[in-house]
């Protein structure tokens, strides 16, 4: 449990989404440390806000509560656990104190660490997130929550100044999980906007008032309330999330199916046209390009 309102927090992970999240923890007076692979990006972050950097080499015993912020599980693990010869931040930490990977990672592997992490006396949590750069700067993510309900409620008024909807859903894994899922979802729901914007267009109508009609409609989605304009009709591809973080997103869902022996023959169809985007788009391009991985395909 934490003996203090503000405990100091580790926060590892300074890509798009944690440098605004790490920013709200130090708007809301936690003492914040931080740490990335990419030297030249932490050393610029703590010149902008007031966060010490912090390296998982160094003296952790003064830090109650971890925060990982990373992109996939691999990574989380050795960074929590270790590799080869080099010891994690776990091993460095002292009992009781707290970790919570905010990463999108495998929910069968979260539940392993989190089984490793007891055996320390640490406590662990997964806290994946939902809403993207914009809502991780005005701190309105959703954030699923997988452990106990008393690490959940030590943690709460930390994650009430990342999200707005919060949830606590099962134990260590579940977080992951949920996310997995409602990734899988979204992809499945921007893949068929896109094409159904498409077939549309081609047969004339406007593609804008097809989405004014969907939004009133049965058809509405995430997508067409929050993507088809904003980001694929003008071309801006810019919403934050990568087509390669979606494939990897849908990817981790397929497999939790195949984990817990579900089939999902949707899901499969998706996977692999997420995967014939993102060989058309390149690494970096948004997720929200598939629209133009459509356009062509449509046009081959």
């Amino acid at each position: 449990m934490l003996k203090k309102d503000k405990p100091n927090i580790l926060f590892i992970g300074l890509g798009m989404m944690g440098q605004p999240m790490a920013h709200r923890l130090i708007q809301a007076h936690y003492p914040l440390f931080v740490h990335d692979t990419n030297r030249e990006t932490v050393k610029n972050y703590c010149n902008q806000i007031d966060a010490k950097a912090l390296l998982p080499s160094d003296d952790l015993s003064l830090i109650d509560v971890v925060i990982t912020m990373l992109p996939d599980s691999g990574i989380v693990e050795s960074v929590i656990l270790g590799v080869d010869n080099s010891p994690g931040v776990a091993s460095k930490l002292k009992p009781g104190s707290i970790i919570i990977d905010m990463s999108s990672s495998e929910p069968m592997r979260s539940r392993e660490l989190g089984a490793s992490l007891t055996k320390m006396n640490l406590i662990y949590l997964d806290a994946p997130v939902s809403g993207g750069v914009k809502r991780a700067i005005d701190g309105s993510l959703a954030i699923m929550v997988g452990g106990t309900l008393e690490a959940f409620a030590d943690v709460q008024p930390i994650l009430e100044n990342l999200g707005k909807n919060i949830f606590h859903v099962g134990d260590p894994g579940s977080g992951h999980a949920i996310k997995a899922l409602n990734n899988y979802l979204s992809a499945i729901t921007t893949l068929s906007v896109a094409e159904a914007l498409i077939i549309g267009k081609r047969f004339g109508l406007d593609p804008n008032k097809m989405v004014d009609v969907f939004n009133s409609s049965s058809g509405k989605s995430n997508a067409t309330e929050n993507k088809a304009k904003q980001f694929m009709l003008n071309g801006a591809f810019s919403a934050g999330f990568t087509a390669k973080l979606m494939l990897k997103d849908i990817t981790i869902a397929n497999q939790l199916g195949s984990a817990v022996n579900s089939s999902m023959e949707l899901g499969e169809a998706s996977l692999n046209a997420w995967r014939n985007a993102l060989e058309f788009l390149g690494d970096d391009e948004d997720h929200t390009a598939i629209y133009r991985y459509v356009e062509q395909n449509q046009s081959a």
